[in-house]
């Protein structure tokens, strides 16, 4: 596949990654690497990427607990630490092998470590590929509340190798899927009808889907790069979403990121059809395609009010209102609206009828 030329950095995939991935740790001169991972991308990724890097300088592994729990300012404490013991210095480099939790404090980490040192992304996860790992946004949870805390700070490279997930579980794939699908609602109608028939796919069709789903979200990013116009299309689903993550976070339920967009999705688009911004036949397009995708939790009373609670802490607020990205039409948006708690309990109301 063709690499991806974003503003600061490039986007390379499969075998031609793992060269130009060399081939920057060469004329980089770095003087260490750390290869930050988690449990499981440290058993069944690492053993792949290892045999790949022709490097002759020390690899230093950093190995983390995996799930969005990790995903907090006491876990860069620990690696800053590490870092620190195994001599790091301003020459070094991280590489971020895993999925979205591990691009997103990877990066944090390395962009704040002794106020900035290089860093990479290999995302394993079709989130981290599609998402998280494009854009350069790197940050923590504050709590239960997402993303509250990071920078916007693009790495030095991102490598994509589509055979990582080949040992992801059917969950986090969908959980994936829902950005991709994101990005044909906002952007690609087009990019949204190839989905309609998922069963007919194959994986050659899965690679070409996920090279263009990175190149929206690049042609966004690289108009807008610190989210003050066009980049906020990219959290339409979210703010709902978001909010959803962080309540069900500390339950025995908790949902995967792409499964609580998905929902937003479903009730931001009920907004917008509410809003008369798109048709009662898009709407119920949106609802029918995601809902055959994703399992659909209730949501009580109490869950609700809690989940509207939580929208003050969105980080696309402005002046204390609750800002939502809505589509105008399936493959476009509108920014900057509003929609008071009636609609959005309706919203909830019908989701659930």
């Amino acid at each position: 596949m063709q690499s991806i030329k974003a503003s600061e950095y490039s986007i390379y995939f499969n075998q031609e990654g793992y060269q130009m991935l060399n081939a920057w740790i060469s004329d980089s001169n770095y003087s260490k690497l750390f290869l930050l991972v988690d449990e499981h991308t440290n058993e069944f990724c690492l053993p792949k990427l290892l045999p790949k890097l022709e490097v002759e300088i020390p690899i230093e592994i950093i190995e983390i607990e995996a799930g969005e729990e990790m995903k907090t300012i006491s876990t860069c404490v620990e690696i800053w630490s590490i870092l620190s013991d195994l001599g790091a210095d301003r020459k070094s480099a991280v590489i971020n092998l895993g999925g979205g939790v591990i691009t997103d404090i990877g990066g944090f980490v390395a962009a704040t470590f002794k106020r900035g040192i290089d860093f990479i992304n290999i995302p394993t996860s079709l989130l981290g590929m599609v998402d998280a790992s494009i854009g350069g946004k790197n940050g923590v949870d504050l709590g239960n509340l997402k993303n509250q805390i990071g920078v916007i700070i693009p790495p030095k490279l991102v490598l994509i190798d589509t055979d990582f997930l080949e040992t992801l579980p059917q969950n986090q794939m969908k959980s994936g899927l829902a950005e991709m699908l994101k990005h044909g609602l906002i952007y690609d109608k087009n990019y949204w009808l190839q989905f309609k028939n998922l069963n007919e796919l194959n994986f050659d069709d899965f690679d070409t889907l996920i090279h263009r789903s990175i190149e929206i979200k690049n042609e966004i990013v690289s108009q807008d790069p610190t989210e003050n116009g066009i980049r906020k299309a990219l959290n339409f689903g979210h703010t709902l979403g978001h909010a959803i993550e962080s309540h069900f976070l500390d339950t025995s339920t908790p949902l995967l990121h792409g499964e609580a967009v998905a929902i937003g999705m479903i009730l931001e688009s009920y907004i917008s059809k509410e809003k008369k911004l798109i048709s009662e036949e898009d709407y119920c397009e949106i609802k029918n395609t995601l809902l055959a995708i994703y399992e659909k939790p209730i949501f009580s009373k109490k869950d609700q009010e809690s989940i509207i609670n939580l929208l003050i802490h969105d980080k696309k607020n402005e002046y204390g209102k609750v800002q939502f990205a809505l589509i105008q039409n399936i493959g476009a948006i509108v920014l900057n609206q509003s929609a008071d708690n009636e609609l959005i309990i309706e919203s909830f109301k019908e989701y659930q009828s």
